[in-house]
């Protein structure tokens, strides 16, 4: 019966064998949280003229690294403290389903996490070594979000931890080492990703509400309730795109901005895909669509930055 069941999530979520398997241990639809952050920054830098293609990569690469190292923690330990299983849906699945040993990928995120340190002492080289030291903070909370003896992913502050650091945070460093300087409006116009991101950890936890409640987490969604958390996951896109008029009004963001409006039909949708679902399952499509209202926004806001500076 274990290994029917194993058979039907597979079947279900349309897991495949192969090369996917590693590929869903990266776990692809959160890594927007990671390339937005970057991406945004990097442009808001562009917009005043300054810009190094080979620093841009690097941070690209190694926020990744760092955001994919951190889901394979997660994986690790929710399975090492018997929070997943083979009928578990939404993670990766490699242990519990695809059979990889948990110690491989432990060591597969230290080693990401290795060359993410490598990366950020070029990065670190070529502007300021204060980045290695944020760098190394922020590989500290990767690590702490599911690890430690109180993984910050189960309590209410997921959502926060998540948004600060790789919405505000990252955007922060991007821009700095293109600029070699932090301004206080590049702070400000790194509220609506970080909302986004927090977005994508709260839509994340509603999904898991049920099991994560008998395992004894206290997620932001357990403590509102999943129809409250429906309302607040709307709330916190309604707050990012008026956080973006009023960006926009202040002449923060360009009149062009306007264009990232259209992730408003993203975000409509995730909501609508959440109503009345209370199965794990149900809701994995509106779990991805939240994900992609973050790229939808993230990539058009980064392209109006760059449309401003020629039109």
């Amino acid at each position: 019966m274990q290994s029917l069941n194993k058979v039907n999530i597979k079947d279900a979520m349309n897991e495949k064998d192969g090369f996917q398997v590693w590929w869903r241990l990266l776990r692809p639809h959160t890594l927007t949280a990671s390339f937005v952050p970057v991406f945004v920054g990097s442009m808001l830098a562009f917009r005043e003229g300054h810009v190094n293609i080979l620093l841009f990569i690097a941070m690209l690469i190694a926020s990744m690294l760092i955001q994919a190292a951190t889901n394979m923690f997660n994986e690790y330990y929710d399975y090492a403290k018997g929070l997943d299983t083979e009928d578990s849906v939404g993670i990766g699945g490699t242990i519990v389903r695809d059979g990889i040993k948990p110690k491989t990928v432990l060591r597969l995120a230290l080693a990401f996490f290795g060359i993410a340190i490598l990366i950020g002492i070029y990065i670190s080289i070529q502007s300021s070594w204060w980045i290695a030291a944020i760098g190394l903070i922020c590989m500290v909370f990767g690590y702490l979000y599911t690890g430690g003896p109180l993984p910050i992913a189960y309590t209410p502050l997921g959502e926060l931890f998540s948004g600060f650091l790789m919405g505000t945070v990252i955007i922060g460093i991007s821009y700095f080492i293109q600029t070699n300087t932090i301004t206080g409006e590049v702070l400000i116009a790194s509220i609506p990703i970080a909302l986004f991101i927090g977005a994508i950890m709260l839509s994340n936890n509603i999904r898991d509400l049920d099991n994560d409640k008998e395992n004894g987490r206290k997620t932001l969604a357990i403590l509102l309730g999943r129809k409250n958390a429906v309302r607040f996951l709307a709330l916190m896109f309604i707050v990012a795109f008026i956080t973006t008029a009023t960006l926009i009004i202040a002449d923060i963001f360009p009149l062009w901005s306007f264009i990232t409006f259209i992730g408003i039909i993203k975000a409509v949708d995730v909501i609508n895909k959440f109503k009345g679902k209370t199965e794990p399952i149900e809701m994995m499509p509106a779990m991805a669509a939240t994900g992609k209202t973050n790229s939808i926004y993230g990539i058009l806001l980064g392209i109006s930055l760059v449309i401003s500076m020629y039109i």
